[in-house]
């Protein structure tokens, strides 16, 4: 399907995610991936901050709010808690959380998993399914929506994470 993948491997794309247990035989299936140049430690805390803004295009899905640029301190995600915030509401649901690895939640009928791979040299691939029971007409749109503002969403948590890894000696 067109928009289905970007930043990923075909190895990747086979891989179990969370998400995978909650829709059964999805219409809809899209892989993104990128790698930070920063340990799993260091991306986790932006990625649980999906909580409180969507870190994707603000002017978009945020109505203009900026998206925190500065860790805040949040205890780590828990089942049944909000997803993330947008346009200063709270929107969907986590669904399954290992602090430190992964992050799953439901928003607008999409389960989507966050899943943190540890390599070499202190770098991460940032990995993010997302399944969705849908028509398939309705699926291609919304893949390629979701390209467009996943994509951007990652690069911004990367840019996070890669400049802030050490957050008591800001290097800015």
């Amino acid at each position: 399907m067109i928009g289905d993948r970007w930043g990923v491997s075909d190895s990747e794309t086979l891989l179990h995610y969370p998400c995978d247990d909650f829709v059964v035989s999805p219409a809809l299936q899209a892989w993104r991936g990128v790698r930070v140049e920063a340990p799993a430690a260091a991306v986790w805390p932006w990625l649980a901050q999906v909580r409180v803004a969507p870190y994707s295009y603000d002017w978009i899905d945020n109505l203009g709010r900026r998206s925190p640029q500065q860790l805040l301190g949040l205890a780590d995600p828990r089942v049944g808690e909000a997803f993330t915030t947008a346009g200063g509401r709270k929107r969907g649901r986590i669904l399954s959380v290992d602090p430190g690895k992964q992050l799953t939640g439901t928003i607008m009928s999409a389960v989507m998993s966050y899943v943190l791979v540890p390599e070499e040299r202190s770098a991460t691939r940032l990995l993010m399914k997302v399944v969705m029971q849908t028509k398939r007409w309705t699926a291609l749109g919304l893949s390629i929506g979701d390209l467009v503002m996943a994509r951007r969403q990652l690069l911004n948590l990367k840019q996070l994470a890669e400049h802030h890894q050490h957050p008591n000696t800001d290097r800015r």
